[in-house]
């Protein structure tokens, strides 16, 4: 059974070249449902995006901030796109943070 699930929502920044970081939830990844492929894939939809997408995971049932590490990071400069990207590994929980100056993230997809 395979998931797809939107893991950030639309988010625009304020336009004043100050960085933002935006935190999504936790979301399941393969490890929670006991998969043995741990295979994940995402999909970013951006406009005029300058800054940092970073996915992170965890192994922690109830993870702390300190459990959270990253598993894939794009950076991208005043890029308008869709891409998609692909990470192996068995996390309990998935969630996106993106550090940025300007543009618009319109969506970030997790599929596994």
């Amino acid at each position: 059974m395979a998931n797809s699930e939107t893991i950030l929502s639309a988010n625009t920044h304020p336009g004043d070249s100050t960085a933002t970081v935006v935190t999504g939830v936790k979301y399941r990844g393969d490890g929670y449902y006991g998969r043995s492929d741990g295979f994940h894939s995402v999909q970013y939809t951006y406009d005029g995006l300058t800054g940092t997408i970073a996915i992170q995971g965890t192994l922690a049932v109830d993870p702390t901030e300190d459990d959270w590490f990253g598993v894939h990071t794009y950076t991208a400069a005043q890029e308008t796109a869709s891409k998609i990207a692909s990470f192996t590994g068995n996390y309990v929980w998935v969630r996106a943070q993106v550090v940025y100056t300007d543009g618009t993230i319109s969506s970030i997809t997790l599929n596994h």
